[in-house]
């Protein structure tokens, strides 16, 4: 296995200004394993209840995603529930059932620890992702963590702490500004290197990603493929990360990944999360062809090019 997603996998209801869909696959976990198997194997490590449709389950077999480490327990899946504005750029949650989530203690099955070279630690509570690093050790070539406002506002020391663990830091921009108390990105993505991890990334929706390294003040931009449509932008972050996650493992490198690597791999993964908001949950995304993403990339590869 190449990739191990841990997270939430959940059911959603969603209502955007253009329609409404409820049972639908979500979670962060899911968005991204579906995500990285388009490049490479992945496999997840989640919780779900009793409740969890057979179709989920056998979406992720025909995406080639490992369920070794999905584990059942006795309850309702997690359930989240939200209704996007006309712009699409902000949502409202109307409702959040934790159910089998609140207590779940995430458990990777040997043969994953073994086989693992990224680990994404999805977006959960600082306590669980901590969990999947104890239990993969020094294994993995990289560990890449993702979080958000919630934890950076009621578990602020666990997550400190992370970012000493972890090889790369992947936030919004508003999440940005909110943990280095600063409006300018720049400057928090430097004191975001500062308290640890070898890379950060920020992300600005629409607009793109930067990502930062420690090395020699390296620093990479790019915009986001513009989409002529946006139906649901739920987890398009999740599987921003999973791309990048995938696309890395694919090259297989002997040593440690160059930055011009993770260059690349921000890229791809931004082009893959432009497919999960042309649809509501993974629908576009685990449809994607190769000669789809192929003639993207050759597209947008065009659009940034300059003499």
């Amino acid at each position: 296995m190449s990739v191990l997603i841990a997270g939430s996998v959940a059911l959603d209801r969603v209502k955007t200004p253009k329609d409404e869909h409820g049972d639908l696959l979500g979670g962060s976990a899911s968005y991204a394993a579906i995500a990285a198997s388009f490049f490479s194997p992945a496999a997840l490590v989640a919780v779900v209840g009793k409740d969890f449709p057979e179709e989920h389950v056998e979406l992720f077999k025909d995406q080639n995603v490992d369920l070794t480490g999905l584990e059942y327990t006795d309850g309702e899946t997690f359930r989240w529930s939200g209704e996007y504005h006309e712009d699409m750029n902000s949502r409202d949650t109307l409702d959040v059932a934790l159910n089998v989530l609140e207590a779940w203690e995430p458990k990777i099955p040997a043969e994953l620890v073994a086989s693992t070279k990224i680990a994404v630690l999805a977006n959960a509570h600082p306590e669980n992702q901590h969990a999947v690093i104890d239990q993969l050790g020094d294994n993995t070539k990289l560990t890449i963590a993702d979080t958000m406002d919630l934890w950076i506002t009621i578990a602020r020391d666990r997550l400190d702490d992370l970012l000493k663990r972890i090889d790369l830091l992947v936030l919004n921009d508003g999440e940005a500004k909110q943990m280095m108390e600063t409006t300018n990105l720049i400057t928090a993505g430097h004191k975001l290197l500062e308290m640890g991890p070898r890379y950060v990334i920020i992300k600005k929706g629409e607009h793109g990603a930067m990502l930062f390294g420690k090395e020699k003040g390296e620093f990479f931009s790019t915009g986001a493929f513009p989409l002529h449509e946006v139906f649901d932008p739920t987890g398009a972050g999740d599987s921003f990360i999973g791309g990048f996650a995938g696309y890395l493992a694919s090259l297989d490198r002997p040593g440690d990944y160059e930055f011009s690597d993770l260059t690349a791999a921000v890229v791809r993964g931004s082009i893959v999360a432009g497919y999960t908001c042309e649809s509501f949950s993974t629908h576009k995304l685990q449809a994607l062809t190769q000669e789809e993403f192929d003639a993207r990339l050759a597209e947008f590869r065009g659009m940034t090019t300059f003499s």
